[in-house]
């Protein structure tokens, strides 16, 4: 067979799996069809598909198909980080800075806290920690991964709860929002190449130049002409940043970030986030699936994701119900708080796919990431929606709090 045939044989494969799966299965509850995509990747990957049935694993996705689903899996989760960008809404954040403040504080710092004293464990140990990587930058980047709420899976699942535009979920995204931004400022403070500042900075410099020029330019613009141009945008901020040496996704997201949701129609715009899901992003599920690795030990990659995990669900529990104590939440308010905001699932992935490019951190440390951000995402729902079915038949006050 040529390239062109083992490329489909390959696309229906990653298309037909998971979705298979989902259905015969029927995981909804506990695993949307995100999370089946994700552990199908994982499954189809070298440590899994690869060990069990070696010639088949390199007949499908030898060089040449990877390289070409690679193509696809950039431009996907460059269009998905654009879209987290634009759906964030600092001006109602800014309306609630106090509790928006304190609640989005309290739930990214103690994950991280206990993120970071758990990354600084495995510092002793071989195998965990990058090439190139400095011990703050490996104990911070993976303290980071364990702090990180996903925003646009958080969108989908509160879509899924029936909570989305209620007041309590316009609340939720108001911390996640806030979160969301300095989770990438803390990536690019990783990232941030010495060597290469000069680079960087100028990419900030006409990154702010042209941001100016930009919104101006769209806002005279009518809206059918907005989407094509900012498809351009997308493509020259990612450029500019991997240029500079920070990550064409860091780029991605400052795309999206400088445009105002209100210049798209909002039915539109989830229209696209969820196509580009069902469409592109099970390419990139796969070519994740392909990272996993478990050099130093199944046993001891699946310990590890087990520690990441308790520190980073106990981590935002905590988080929030501290922030909870400290505005004086009712009671029952913080635990579905905190279970939504502990949602993982693409953005830890696109995060820990960062940091492994960069050598921040190894395959198997990626690979615990990987694992601890499926369960985490698998844990929402069950624990969530009886809370608040029971809410709604009691009729807790929170419900309809603003």
């Amino acid at each position: 067979m040529n390239t062109t045939e083992i490329f489909l044989i390959a696309m229906a494969v990653i298309f037909a799996v998971p979705w298979l799966i989902w259905r015969v299965a029927r995981t909804d509850y506990w695993a949307p069809l995100v999370v089946v995509q994700i552990v199908t990747g994982i499954l189809l990957g070298p440590g899994v598909l690869g060990q069990v049935w070696p010639e088949a694993y390199r007949f499908v996705f030898n060089p040449a198909v990877i390289q070409s689903l690679n193509g696809i899996a950039w431009w996907a989760v460059m269009l998905f980080v654009m879209i987290a960008g634009i759906e964030l809404d600092l001006r109602q954040a800014w309306a609630h800075r106090r509790e928006s403040g304190i609640t989005a504080g309290l739930a990214l710092g103690t994950p991280l806290l206990l993120g970071c004293l758990a990354a600084a464990l495995l510092l002793g140990h071989a195998g965990w920690m990058g090439s190139d990587a400095r011990p703050w930058q490996f104990v911070m980047g993976v303290g980071m991964a364990c702090a990180v709420t996903a925003l646009p899976i958080l969108i989908l699942l509160m879509e899924k709860l029936e909570v989305l535009r209620q007041p309590l979920g316009q609340r939720i995204l108001r911390y996640a929002s806030l979160d969301d931004i300095a989770i990438w400022g803390v990536l690019a403070l990783i990232l941030m190449d010495w060597q290469r500042v000069g680079k960087q900075a100028t990419f900030i410099a006409a990154f702010v130049a042209l941001s100016w020029a930009f919104r101006h330019l769209m806002r005279r613009l009518a809206e059918r002409d907005r989407w094509a141009v900012s498809l351009i945008w997308l493509a020259v901020c990612a450029f500019g940043a991997d240029w500079s040496g920070l990550h064409y996704m860091v780029g991605a997201f400052l795309a999206g970030v400088v445009m105002d949701a209100e210049w798209f129609d909002q039915e539109k715009l989830d229209l696209l986030r969820h196509h580009v899901l069902l469409v592109l992003m099970p390419v990139f599920f796969l070519s994740t699936g392909l990272r996993t690795e478990w050099a130093v030990g199944g046993v001891a990659v699946f310990a590890v994701a087990a520690l990441l995990l308790v520190a980073s669900v106990s981590g935002k529990l905590l988080g929030v119900h501290l922030a909870g104590r400290a505005l004086k939440w009712p009671a029952g308010e913080a635990s579905i708080i905190g279970w939504l905001l502990q949602t993982k699932a693409l953005i830890m992935i696109i995060f820990a796919n960062i940091l492994l490019d960069k050598h921040v951190i190894t395959s198997n440390t990626f690979t615990a990431l990987l694992l601890m951000a499926v369960a985490s995402t698998m844990l929402t729902v069950p624990m969530v929606e009886p809370a608040l079915r029971r809410a709604r038949r009691e009729g807790a006050a929170w419900w309809s709090k603003t």
